[in-house]
């Protein structure tokens, strides 16, 4: 058994809502950490390469999946098919954390449909 340590630069990217780190990636699986601000919420999106699975893990989400609008929180999670239309929003006055885990042959950010964001974005 290896039983050496291996140190991990974890970089923040950070967004208009919040932000994100990516925590691991491998050929066909990301994990993130994702980070809401209170009172802020992704674009409403879709993906047409990747599914997701989000646990929350601090706070309060609102998640939207399809048509469904549901409260979470943490210990509670959610599966994202490809294609599904969806969202991240923290209602709260106080942080929202969750962790996500993408599958896919792609999952690179630009594989992301934005039809509603509250940033302008595209």
């Amino acid at each position: 058994m290896n039983t050496s340590t291996r140190t991990i630069a974890i970089e923040r990217t950070e967004r208009p809502w919040g932000w994100y780190e990516t925590m691991h990636e491998a050929p066909g699986h990301k994990v993130k950490r994702i980070g809401v601000h209170p009172g802020q919420q992704l674009s409403l999106q879709k993906h047409h390469q990747r599914a997701e699975h989000w646990v929350v893990v601090l706070g309060t989400a609102i998640v939207t999946v399809g048509d469904k609008v549901l409260e979470m929180t943490p210990g509670q999670h959610v599966d994202i098919a490809i294609g599904e239309v969806h969202r991240l929003a923290n209602k709260t006055s106080e942080p929202v954390e969750i962790m996500e885990v993408q599958y896919g042959g792609y999952l690179g950010e630009d594989d992301i449909v934005r039809l509603q964001d509250d940033y302008g974005r595209e």
